[in-house]
């Protein structure tokens, strides 16, 4: 047995210090504890932890080093009607823990009832089915290494998977596809820097695990939204093996994005944990403290508050509950320089009591802290939970998925009716949802599809989903799609069905890339990823959901035309609102709206239900907002012509005082033709075909 010290009960964790390491555990409930230590054939040897401070167990181990595998053992109350649930005969994993070797292997003695009776107490030992911690390094030679710091305005986010992007790509070495090694390799930096991406999204990449019944069924948790370890990077995405080698490759993933100024931002899971339900697996945190890390039902404290549909949701009034989210974030940002979170279900933490509380303690904690207030902060705004769906109610230090705008842009280009003052709202940065609250249009983080869903080609090719692949019948997925096939159920010959389906995907894409926010590009819709129209992908870790890149080029080359659009002119990215005036007495308006005949519009204009066709006046003289020194900023004008009809109309161009002579900058029915199109001047007449959208830059 090894030498033990008293130790400190902060921080959290097992921290090497280069001599020995000092673990410390938080159970307010637990009337003992044991550090398990497992050598190299698994064998375990336990240590009673005889100092407590603060509810925090605690010692120090001289001479224990990296790669030291541990878990723990929490004896105490088992009384599942007052929330309680220690058993030390399962192995647990820390919640500070740093790294994680192995996976869970399903097995009966994970849970502390016995299947058969589920009042009866399971007194199997769990440590053989268990993953381990593992002590880590934490010295890392970062180099000169800084935060890109990509202002929002200027930003373009690249949702991602770290397998999925990278398991197919032919140009990586086989043994780095699917880990971050992969992602970081140079064929994908060069991807990213093609498309201007100045962001990548990273679905769940804390350590998770998938659920049983998925198990079960021969599938898995693909997406990750199961985390159990909220500071431990998944160790199967690693290339370099176990041992806690996964922390170094990861922050090496980070250090490489950042040197081709690429921001890193964790798609984050703290609503909930992979224990599930009352009748889940004891792996962590149920073992630990129930009561203080999920939110229980006042009335049988057997039973948790479910906001996520994923069984539990994680007790963010219980200050230790709070500390280990706020630890975690800083860690991720000071350890492993990451630039933001995307946080899921994010209602789920404003949730004080029962209601959405946008003032909860969780966002005090956040606005205050001098860390975590510094960095990209994304919420997905809604919950399961009555009162959930939260879009544009966060503080202001916020942004937002904006689920209004993935649903305004599918309704409208897809023909709905009486969409188009909804739609002129989100193309213009959506100041109902944001100005009330001092935001800026780059509060909306902006999307058409994103992996939870369809994928674009999808979009436009399936009516219904088709996810029997997951073995629920069809049951599972939203049938909310907002899709339209373009007449045809799925895959088709037809020229003229695929003709209009890659025109409708160029619609959604310069609408995404031309819309004041922060767009957001999902993985493989540049290159036509396809699920075969599954819409819940999560359970699909094989080619189903893949990125595919050997196939059609899709709207590769569109999407960098788009993006280069949008970064070189500072119209289509402004950081305040439009005002509709311009900057003195008599200049045009800084936005205009025109009918197809060249008029402003006008309030009846607006109310023409079937109206599926206007123009957008950008003027590039009216930037209100100076550049970063200070220096007024000036562009160039364009104008939007927007069709969403089902036939095709003439725009008539407008006076010559919104300006004389323009060219084509955009064309989603003939995109590559641009440059030996004529030029066309005031009072023109320009054809665009039935849903189709041209781009005009003026010249005089």
């Amino acid at each position: 047995m090894p030498e033990v010290w008293p130790g400190e009960p902060y921080p959290l964790g097992a921290t090497w210090d280069g001599m020995g390491t000092n673990f410390a555990l938080f159970s307010e409930v637990a009337e003992r504890v044991e550090l398990c230590l497992f050598d190299a054939d698994g064998h375990e040897s336990r240590i009673d932890l005889q100092e407590v401070d603060g509810f925090v167990w605690h010692c120090y181990l001289p001479g224990i080093m990296p790669g030291q595998r541990y878990g723990y053992r929490v004896h105490g109350p088992y009384r599942p009607r007052e929330g309680h649930r220690c058993n030390p005969h399962k192995l647990l994993l820390d919640p500070y823990g740093k790294a994680i070797e192995g996976e869970v292997r399903w097995h009966e003695s994970l849970f502390s009832y016995r299947f058969t009776d589920p009042d009866a107490f399971n007194t199997d030992d769990s440590a053989p089915f268990m993953p381990k911690n593992v002590v880590v390094n934490p010295f890392f030679d970062w180099g000169d290494d800084r935060p890109p710091r990509t202002p929002y305005h200027e930003t373009v986010i690249y949702e991602t998977h770290v397998k999925g992007l990278t398991m197919l790509h032919p140009g990586i070495p086989e043994e780095q596809r699917g880990t971050y090694a992969g992602l970081a390799h140079p064929v994908m930096i060069e991807h990213f820097q093609d498309l201007g991406v100045t962001a990548v999204e990273l679905m769940p990449v804390h350590q998770s695990v998938p659920e049983h019944a998925l198990v079960a069924r021969g599938l898995t948790n693909y997406w990750g939204y199961n985390t159990i370890g909220f500071l431990t990077p998944h160790s199967a995405y690693s290339a370099s093996g176990q041992r806690g080698e996964q922390v170094l490759e990861f922050k090496a993933m980070v250090r490489t994005l950042h040197e081709a100024g690429i921001e890193v931002i964790l798609d984050v899971v703290y609503n909930h944990t992979a224990e599930g339900d009352h009748m889940g697996p004891t792996l962590s945190f149920r073992g630990i403290d129930n009561a203080a890390y999920y939110r229980l039902r006042d009335d049988d404290r057997r039973y948790h508050l479910d906001y996520t549909g994923c069984g539990n949701s994680l007790n963010v009034r219980n200050p230790h509950a709070l500390q280990l989210i706020m630890d975690s974030l800083r860690y991720w940002i000071l350890e492993m320089h990451v630039d933001g979170f995307r946080f899921d279900l994010a209602s789920a933490l404003a949730r004080e009591l029962h209601d959405v509380d946008r003032l909860a303690a969780f966002f005090d904690l956040v606005q205050q802290d001098p860390v975590v207030s510094q960095v990209k902060l994304i919420a997905e705004p809604w919950d399961v939970g009555e009162g959930g769906y939260q879009v544009g109610n966060f503080p202001p230090l916020w942004t937002e998925w904006n689920g209004k705008y993935r649903d305004t842009v599918r309704d409208f280009w897809r023909g709905e009716y009486a969409t188009m003052p909804e739609f002129a709202s989100r193309l213009t940065g959506s100041s109902d949802l944001y100005e009330h609250s001092s935001r800026r249009p780059f509060a909306s983080i902006n999307f058409v599809t994103c992996h939870d869903g369809f994928t674009l080609h999808d979009l436009v090719s399936y009516d219904g989903k088709h996810n029997t692949a997951n073995g629920e019948h069809n049951r599972d997925g939203t049938d909310d799609n907002r899709s339209w096939n373009c007449g045809h159920e799925g895959p088709t010959e037809d020229p003229a069905i695929n003709e209009l389906r890659a025109r409708q995907k160029r619609n959604f894409l310069a609408t995404l890339f031309l819309s004041q926010g922060v767009p957001m590009l999902s993985h493989g819709d540049e290159l036509g990823r396809t699920q075969r129209g599954n819409n819940n992908a999560y359970c699909q870790d094989n080619e189903l959901a893949w990125v595919h890149w050997d196939d059609d080029p899709g709207e590769l080359e569109f999407v960098r035309m788009l993006s280069r659009l949008r970064r070189e002119h500072p119209v289509f990215r402004r950081r305040r609102f439009f005002r509709g005036v311009g900057p003195g007495p008599e200049p045009l308006a800084d936005l205009v709206w025109l009918t197809p005949g060249g008029e402003p519009m006008t309030e009846h204009d607006w109310q023409v239900g079937f109206a599926k066709s206007l123009a957008m006046f950008l003027n590039g003289d009216a930037i209100t907002e100076p550049d970063p020194r200070g220096r007024p900023v000036r562009d160039d004008s364009f104008l939007l012509l927007i069709n969403a009809g089902d036939a095709a109309i003439e725009f008539a161009l407008p006076s010559p005082e919104y300006g004389e002579r323009w060219e084509f900058a955009l064309d989603t029915a003939d995109p590559y033709t641009l440059g030996r199109r004529p030029r066309v001047k005031a009072l023109d007449q320009v054809e665009l075909p039935d849903r189709s959208l041209v781009v005009l830059r003026r010249l005089t």
